[in-house]
């Protein structure tokens, strides 16, 4: 608690303070704050992760969809047709008809590297097709 010192008639008494000094407090938060910010981006660690396999529900399908399908020998596919990886743009806009914003669903061999399915995705995205969808093997989820 505060005293202040009064400069009145009767010096003898001292008037009591009923504020509170906030400043060695607000000293005190931002020091813990400056800690925080220096250890939080510390606390975060890469770790590798072995992914499991998707048990999302299954999505509603188009009418007519288009297939990309890589094969473990690299070769490359859309719909039945195998093309080479430089036609495949003009490929799929020939299945799609020029529609740039179909979605793609693409198929890929397990065997497949991930680097492979990389150069693919980027072909396709070069060419203007941005709605990419991952083709897997759908598990029945567990039950408890």
């Amino acid at each position: 608690m505060a005293v202040r010192l009064g400069r009145g008639v009767d010096s003898d008494d001292l008037e009591v303070q009923h504020e509170i000094n906030v400043t060695p407090f607000i000293d005190v938060m931002l020091v813990l704050l400056i800690i925080f910010m220096v250890a939080a981006p510390l606390a975060t660690v890469d770790i590798g992760v072995n992914l499991p396999a998707s048990t999302a529900p299954e999505q509603p399908r188009q009418d007519k969809p288009v297939f990309v399908t890589i094969k473990p020998d690299q070769t490359i596919a859309v719909g039945e047709t195998v093309v080479a990886r430089d036609a495949l743009p003009d490929a799929l806009d020939t299945a799609t008809d020029h529609h740039k914003d179909a979605t793609i669903f693409v198929r890929a061999d397990k065997s497949l590297s991930y680097g492979e399915l990389m150069e693919v995705m980027n072909t396709l995205r070069d060419g203007g097709y941005l709605k990419l969808a991952l083709v897997g093997l759908e598990i029945p989820a567990a039950k408890p």
